[in-house]
């Protein structure tokens, strides 16, 4: 995120007088630029200039020796708060006394003193206290203290702002140092998005700023004398043999010499100061010049040591093996895509000198030795600089640039802007002659209709407007005939290629806030569709169970499929794999939600959780299979039905699934005991209650299913549109090794069901029942079936055998042991029965109980328990 000091931001547009960051942080949000942060002065208070008058040297007993010094801060701020028996030695005029450990300044200095009241960067507040035996009544700051950096001199102290009384320094003491040195200056960070990356500069910022308020801007680059046209420079050869899109990797490249650098030389404190607001380091004089240039035009620079570099300078990509140690002391291996900086004729022996566009290596790099330099400034391939960066993982303030487009005009600006301020403030000699290879690419006329623009936007735009706000960002206009303007984009605006990029640049210009909101009126009587309301119905039906809804992203890793055990030709394996997954790791789609659901419950019980009730709605997909391929339909026309068809026939198959997973204790402990843990026959509970919710009815059929415990799960069943069962999920007790797996409380259980379909298999209209007013009669059964009967079968022949008197059947009771024999089990069932004629009379409800007794022995061989 860009850092614009206001004051840097002043030199290039005209700022009105007392403009306040947030001020200028909202004309540039009109413009797009959003803001991000608002960095106010660094220092509050009186900071003010101070004279030493004397000073003395203290040992201390830990070894340390302090200076006891008296400063004079001018005549309103002489009022010392010292205790009376502080020695004032020789002093006639009034002064303060502070003790310092600096030891970098002499008698009749002036220094920076901020006193009691002042507040530091950092929050860090100056008061009067007691130490080393005396009140020290402030404090002699340093560049870090004030958040200016290292002092540029190299040296470990307090900033000097004058030796003794040398001629040229005005500063007088009393003077307010907050102005001086800058302090006061306010920052906006501002949010730039990838289209705009010619706003990571003070020059394009600028610009912009002029767009949003109409004042008046200078650009910088015009006034930059450039250097001597090419020739006799640097040998630089340009030899990209693999260009990414046929676009060559390096389309300029600029080289000047400097030579007779003092090694010395300091950065000046102003352009130290500047780096430092803008969030970067200084470093070196050389370092933070190409570091200044780069963030007041927006050109990337880079500089060698003349001394370690082999003419020619190569550009070219890769060879396989190569590699390089970059300025962060990282050796990487170098892939043939890179586009390198070589020198030495590029052969078998040359030595790669730095990634194209991303960052130096550390053989050619500057040093506190270096005197002569070659300054580079190129334009380099966005994709390819991208692709390497993100291959190496390595972003850097210039990758960021060039990614996003750099202006293919400023290379040999900004090089002469650099040689032009280290031989100012370096003493060097810059060379006679730059080398120039390549050139500069010319971007593409666009044809944009003047209409256009209304019938994108759907406002208004008069002709006029259209051309002023083109013209206005840089593109030259020229008239095609017809209502056709001709546009071609100025050579910073890289993004500027389609009519739609005009059609924008001209509703941003005129105005953003000119453009209504306008919305839809939603029709009166139609309110949530019968699956929203459904899946709002399931959602309530588990939050009121006591589950908690979670969220967790689809992707998984393939190993997942072994985790939970599944065999060699389980569908669910077959997921979709993306080409460009967040994680390296978790490349496919999930195919189930318990293969998110389960690593999200890890997480909560990791995290201190002593049970898990979870659940989440949300898609899964599974891949139609190797063969399915999608068209690629031309984009001038409307793709066909066929081809859409076809478009959609190899979509992986997705569907709206409802998963769950408990374990543990159902509730909190109280008075009463402990809670029941949730269990398997929790698990049906949910899903029968989610069925019940929109209205649909589920059967159970137990079966064995991955991840699920043999002999605790079962298969969840509809009755489809054909009237045949469909499965539709499962639920029941996790295996034990899912459970261990992820660290799950002992015996956790889990439901998956595709939500849809058990919407889908709900009745269209509910019809209410009548309620009669005659008493119910009850009457429980209990039959012996095989094991292999599911008990939804039993109660299907309950309902058939009593027919209209049932109003109720409900299974209470499931039982298998020696009592009923191997193979067989005991369902008991709950009957209400009730007639809407009349009471039901004694001989009815024998009736009854025999057609039910029947009915169950002829359809699934039941027989009453004695």
């Amino acid at each position: 995120m860009p850092r614009i000091p206001l004051t840097w931001l002043a030199e290039h547009v005209s700022l009105p007088t007392g403009a306040s960051a947030l001020q200028v942080a909202t004309d540039l949000s009109r413009v797009g630029l959003e803001e991000e942060a608002i960095i106010g002065a660094q220092v509050t208070g009186p900071l003010v200039v101070g004279r030493v008058l004397d000073l003395a040297g203290e040992p201390q007993k830990n070894g340390k020796t302090i200076n006891w010094v008296r400063v004079d801060v001018g005549p309103e701020h002489d009022e010392a708060a010292d205790d009376p028996e502080d020695p004032q030695p020789g002093q006639e005029r009034p002064s303060r006394g502070i003790v310092c450990g600096a030891h970098n300044f002499e008698r009749g200095d002036l220094v920076v003193v901020s006193l009691p009241g002042t507040v530091l960067p950092g929050d860090f507040a100056i008061a009067a206290r007691k130490t080393y035996g005396h009140t020290s009544d402030g404090m002699i700051c340093s560049g870090q203290e004030l958040g200016l950096g290292e002092d540029p001199s190299g040296e470990d102290g307090i900033i000097v702002l004058g030796r003794g009384h040398a001629e040229g320094v005005t500063a007088e003491p009393g003077d307010d140092a907050i102005a001086l040195l800058g302090l006061a200056d306010e920052i906006v960070e501002i949010n730039v998005t990838p289209d705009r990356g010619y706003c990571f500069s003070m020059r394009g910022v600028a610009r912009e700023y002029s767009h949003a308020t109409g004042a008046a801007f200078t650009d910088p680059v015009t006034a930059v004398d450039l250097a001597a046209p090419h020739g006799t420079g640097v040998d630089v050869q340009l030899r990209d043999d693999a260009p990414v899109r046929d676009r060559p990797g390096c389309s300029r490249f600029v080289a000047l010499e400097v030579r007779g650098v003092d090694p010395s030389a300091q950065t000046p404190r102003w352009m130290a100061r500047r780096l430092t607001q803008a969030g970067m380091r200084p470093i070196s004089l050389i370092v933070d010049v190409t570091n200044y240039v780069m963030l007041d035009f927006g050109q990337p620079l880079h500089a060698y040591d003349a001394e370690q570099v082999v003419a020619p300078i190569v550009v070219r990509r890769a060879r396989r093996g190569e590699k390089l140690t970059t300025l962060d002391d990282v050796t990487r291996t170098l892939d043939p895509e890179d586009l390198l900086i070589t020198d030495s004729d590029g052969g078998e022996g040359a030595r790669v000198l730095g990634i194209a566009g991303v960052m130096g290596g550390e053989d050619t790099e500057v040093s506190g030795a270096t005197k002569d330099i070659i300054l580079e400034a190129a334009t380099f391939e966005p994709v390819t600089v991208a692709r390497s960066a993100r291959r190496h993982r390595l972003p850097s303030e210039a990758s960021k640039r060039f990614e996003r487009g750099v202006d293919p005009r400023l290379p040999l600006v900004a090089a002469s802007r650099a040689a032009q301020l280290i031989a100012r403030f370096g003493g060097g000699e810059i060379a006679a002659r730059s080398t120039d290879e390549g050139a500069v690419q010319e971007p593409d006329a666009i044809r944009l209709d003047v209409g256009d623009a209304e019938r994108v936007v759907g406002i208004e735009y008069s002709p006029a407007q259209v051309r002023g706000a083109l013209e206005r960002i840089g593109c030259t206009v020229d008239d095609g005939g017809e209502g056709v303007l001709v546009v071609t984009p100025p050579s910073w605006r890289p993004d500027l290629t389609l009519r739609e990029d005009l059609v924008e640049e001209i509703a941003r210009l005129v105005g953003y806030e000119k453009i209504p909101s306008v919305l839809p009126t939603a029709p009166g009587g139609r309110g949530l569709t019968v699956a929203q309301r459904a899946r709002r119905h399931a959602h309530r039906a588990l939050v009121e169970a006591g589950l908690t809804e979670v969220a967790s992203y689809p992707f998984v890793a393939s190993g997942v499929f072994d985790t939970l055990r599944y065999e060699a030709g389980d569908v669910r394996r077959d997921a979709v794999r993306l080409l460009n997954p967040l994680a390296d790791d978790e490349p496919l789609l999930r195919t189930s939600l318990l293969q998110s659901l389960l690593p999200v419950a890890r997480r909560n019980l990791g995290r201190g959780e002593e049970s898990v009730a979870i659940f989440q709605v949300a898609t899964t997909s599974i891949a139609r299979g190797g063969e399915a391929r999608a068209p690629i339909p031309p984009a001038a026309q409307r793709p066909t039905d066929a081809e859409l068809e076809e478009l959609l026939g190899a979509l992986p198959a997705q569907t709206r699934a409802l998963g769950a997973v408990v374990g543990g204790a159902s509730g909190p402990d109280s008075w009463q005991g402990e809670p029941a843990a949730w269990g398997w026959a929790d698990a049906f509970d949910l899903a029968h209650r989610a069925a019940a919710a929109v209205g649909a009815r589920l059967e159970v059929r137990q079966v064995e299913s991955a991840p699920f415990h043999p002999g605790r799960a079962g298969e969840l069943r509809i009755t489809g549109a054909d009237g045949e069962p469909a499965v539709i999920g499962h639920a029941g007790e996790l295996h034990p090794a899912v459970v261990k797996e992820f660290a799950l409380p002992a015996r956790a259980s889990a439901l998956e069901l595709d939500l849809e379909a058990l919407i889908a298999s709900a009745p269209g209209v509910v019809r209410a029942a009548p309620v009669s007013t005659y008493p119910l009669a009850k009457e429980d059964f209990a039959f012996v079936v095989e094991d292999s009967v599911p008990a939804s079968a039993v109660e299907a022949a309950i309902v058939v055998g009593i027919g209209d008197l049932a109003e109720d059947v409900h299974l209470f009771d499931v039982y298998t042991g020696d009592q009923i024999g191997d193979g067989k089990k005991s369902l008991a069932f709950a009957v209400r029965l009730r007639s809407s004629e009349g009471t039901l009379s004694a001989e009815e409800i024998g009736e009854a109980r025999a057609r039910c007794i029947a009915t169950v022995g002829t359809a699934v061989g039941g027989v009453l328990r004695a």
